[in-house]
């Protein structure tokens, strides 16, 4: 992810300023559309650095926040933690330290009430219970529905337990698994 970084991130620019940027900091950069925008490492996220005391503060009924925007990204040399220019996907972050803290459920909620093959398109069709391998069978947009799909099969197939993807509104449907998108080992 460091040698081929595809995040975008920051403003826009021409072809001539984002050129000379480059040169003089040593930024990456991609066109994007008409312009150009500087882009940096997505890599998939490795470890929850604060995992005990998360867990340490759920196991004792503590409302934890954590992960939001996937985290500060950082890299770990001996004796060492520093901090790095990448972004973390925060739906690859939210599926590992639900991995760790053992969740029964792991619920991505978005603005749309499903996972829909052929987004778009008059042919749309929501999926409602899907297996994890069926799903990864499908290709989705990488800068939006593609990392919460890939992050709940990852969920489905490492645990055995469901993931589900639906709207903030169907929350409860969702979990009650009447809702949105739910995907199974």
């Amino acid at each position: 992810a460091f040698t081929h970084p595809t995040k975008f991130v920051g403003p826009v620019y021409d072809q001539e300023a984002a050129q000379k940027l480059g040169a003089e900091k040593g930024w990456a950069f991609r066109q994007d559309g008409s312009s150009w925008r500087r882009v940096v490492a997505s890599p998939q996220p490795q470890r929850i650095l604060e995992i005990q005391p998360i867990t340490w503060l759920l196991e004792r009924g503590a409302v934890v926040i954590c992960a939001g925007g996937g985290g500060i990204p950082t890299t770990s040399g001996p004796g060492r933690i520093t901090g790095v220019e990448a972004v973390i996907d925060k739906d690859f972050a939210s599926e590992l330290l639900a991995e760790d803290v053992g969740a029964d459920l792991f619920v991505m909620a978005t603005d749309v009430d499903g996972v829909y093959l052929n987004w778009g398109e008059p042919e749309a069709q929501r999926l409602d219970r899907v297996s994890a391998a069926e799903l990864a069978s499908h290709e989705f947009a990488a800068g939006s529905m593609g990392p919460k799909v890939r992050a709940a099969a990852m969920f489905a197939t490492n645990t055995g337990r469901r993931a589900a993807i639906g709207a903030l509104d169907d929350i409860a449907g969702i979990v009650a698994g009447r809702a949105g998108t739910n995907v199974v080992p």
